[in-house]
């Protein structure tokens, strides 16, 4: 007996069922990685809620975020205003500090004696408190907006210039001796090998350098600024407006929010051949 034709349904094929099981995990870690920052935002503002009602916190010393929220949006055309200079100086120190971390970088990898010998200064310098050196650049360059770049330039500085020379000597001994068995140049080596290695190095220190720019800024300002998210939360704790200084905090941790994210959103579109990155 013949089975009719519009009675027989060819089986999934296995692979296809596979890719949808995967396509099915991957969307639900997407949203997982969406929702538990989220989670933890609310449950961090709820319990700030919680402590200032539970314990009757004065407003002067711990506002409600009720209260910093009717700041921000109070007192926006002047927080925007104030976030543009800082924005501004943390985005040349970040250029200005990343760039030269990258070319001393370079220098390093190719003269082992000029790395033994800069580098622990380099190091010593580092160890020198930010609240330090700010004063310094002041004297040096006044209190025009030179200092609050130089101040986020030098915060970028070091941690970008050890992830760069540690990415750029990363490199595969099999394949830098198949480049010198190809009569490979330094130029070749470095733009075609040693420099794809140390993306990825590059990119996690540019992360950080992200959100130290922004911080170097606001010391900066605080040194001596008229202007500035730096110049506002001094202020602002000077006034015992406590409602206007967690809302410029929040204002510089946004911004370093968003320039984190830009760089995240850079190495996606520039590494996809390292799994890491995804």
């Amino acid at each position: 007996m013949s089975v009719p034709f519009a009675d027989v349904h060819p089986a999934p094929a296995a692979g296809d069922a596979e890719q949808a099981r995967f396509a099915a995990m991957q969307l639900r870690a997407r949203w997982r990685r969406r929702l538990m920052p989220a989670i933890g935002i609310t449950g961090l503002i709820a319990l700030w809620w919680a402590v200032v009602a539970g314990f009757e916190v004065r407003p002067f010393i711990a506002p409600s975020p009720w209260a910093v929220a009717q700041t921000l949006f109070a007192k926006r055309d002047v927080l925007l205003a104030n976030l543009l200079p800082t924005a501004g100086e943390a985005l040349g120190g970040f250029l200005i500090g990343n760039l030269a971390a990258i070319a001393v970088a370079t220098l390093f990898v190719h003269s082992r004696r000029l790395q033994e010998i800069f580098f622990p200064v380099v190091v010593m310098f580092n160890s020198i408190p930010v609240v330090a050196k700010a004063p310094i650049l002041v004297l040096m360059m006044g209190n025009g907006v030179e200092p609050k770049i130089a101040i986020a330039a030098l915060v970028c500085f070091f941690p970008t210039l050890v992830n760069s020379v540690r990415g750029l000597e990363a490199v595969n001994p099999q394949a830098m001796e198949l480049m010198r068995v190809l009569s490979a140049s330094r130029s070749e080596i470095f733009f075609k090998l040693r420099l794809f290695c140390a993306l990825p190095y590059l990119f996690s220190a540019l992360r950080i350098a992200a959100s130290m720019a922004v911080i170097g800024a606001v010391v900066g300002e605080w040194i001596g600024a008229t202007q500035g998210i730096g110049a506002m939360i001094i202020q602002a704790t000077y006034n015992f407006d406590s409602a206007l200084l967690y809302a410029a905090i929040i204002m510089s941790a946004c911004l370093s929010g968003c320039f984190f994210m830009a760089i995240v959103l850079l190495e996606r579109a520039i590494i996809r051949w390292h799994p890491e990155s995804a």
